[in-house]
């Protein structure tokens, strides 16, 4: 049984010495220190020894184990020190090499417009207001003289939650909110913002767009006055030498109402495809104030007029940038998007 015992220290001895990687020596460990190895093997012979030699071939057995033990601490020691620092030497960096040149952000287009729309109106005496992008039908619709009967309340063209809220479909219902908080006190806003309708995804339409509404309250409000702030808009986001026309139009929410066109940025209004061949290319819409939108928003229509306009970001980015296709704008492809500073 002795030789046994030391036959077994010399092997573990042996093979411990032998190993090159701990992953070995944890092998070597179970293999003699395991549950099945070699030195629990030994000790279900006690069973089979009498009473003087149990102690005794406990007390040996012990010493191999503790032996072994031993030894694969050791070993474990020196291979885990040899293997990090061999890590290390992989891992290490080499400071003199050139760092890596890092990937700066650039802004949206949509954002650039954003920004340079406001920066226009806020230099013209505008404040900016802005409200949830969930709102009731009364802001959406009623506040703005829709009838009930109206096409764009259909849940074919609007996202409802429930029959009183739903995704706002322009950001109209934060004029809405505006007059009911500042009447009887003049407003002179502008109101940006993202705006949702069902409609079909193809290179001019989306479900989600940003809108920009535009609203001025006061006495002695003069249609004349909405124009010339539009000719400057035009004039500040295009160029000085952009012009613009209104045409006749209908929004429940203003009367008069026009459709605003600004000279063709592509052909500088003589006419070509892009515009065809008119010279123009449309970018709001805008109107007076309806009397029942003053009403609603707690104005009294004989002492109080106003103006509004509304025009998309997007479709104005779309002519600032020649962009062909307004899916480009929210695809995030970085080779779009790095264009633009």
């Amino acid at each position: 049984m002795l030789d046994k015992l030391n036959e077994i220290k010399e092997i573990a001895l042996n093979q411990i010495k032998a190993a090159k990687d701990s992953k070995t020596l944890e092998e070597i460990k179970i293999k003699f220190l395991g549950k099945k190895g070699e030195i629990t093997s030994l000790l279900k012979l006690l069973g089979s020894l009498s009473a003087e030699e149990k102690p005794k071939f406990g007390a040996l057995v012990n010493d191999v184990r503790n032996f072994i033990e031993t030894e694969l601490d050791k070993f474990f020691a020196e291979i885990k020190n040899r293997e990090l620092n061999e890590k290390f030497l992989q891992e290490k960096v080499d400071i003199t090499l050139p760092g890596r040149p890092q990937k700066i952000g650039v802004r949206h287009p949509i954002r650039i417009v954003l920004d340079q729309i406001e920066e226009i109106f806020i230099g013209m005496g505008f404040d900016i207001e802005e409200g949830p992008e969930i709102d009731t039908d009364f802001n959406n619709f009623k506040a703005m003289n829709f009838q009930d009967d109206h096409p764009a309340r259909d849940s074919q063209d609007t996202f409802y939650i429930n029959e009183s809220v739903l995704f706002r479909t322009h950001t109209s219902p934060i004029q809405a909110r505006t007059m009911q908080k500042m009447a009887p006190n003049p407003v002179r806003v502008i109101c940006p913002g993202r705006a949702f309708r069902r409609d079909d995804i193809d290179a001019t339409h989306s479900v989600q767009f940003h809108q920009v509404e535009g609203l001025l309250i006061d006495k002695n409000v003069k249609f004349s006055d909405l124009i010339g702030i539009l000719q400057l808009f035009a004039q500040k986001m295009f160029g000085e030498h952009m012009k613009i026309r209104l045409r006749p139009s209908f929004f429940p929410f203003t009367e008069p109402s026009a459709e605003v066109d600004v000279s063709c940025i592509f052909c500088g209004g003589k006419g070509c495809s892009f515009c065809k061949h008119s010279g123009w290319l449309e970018i709001l819409g805008a109107g007076a104030v309806h009397p029942n939108v003053l009403k609603t928003g707690g104005y009294d229509p004989e002492i109080y007029s106003g103006w509004a306009f509304g025009m998309g970001a997007e479709r104005i980015a779309l002519l600032k940038y020649q962009i062909n296709d307004i899916r480009l704008t929210f695809e995030n492809d970085v080779r779009f998007l790095k264009q633009f500073r």
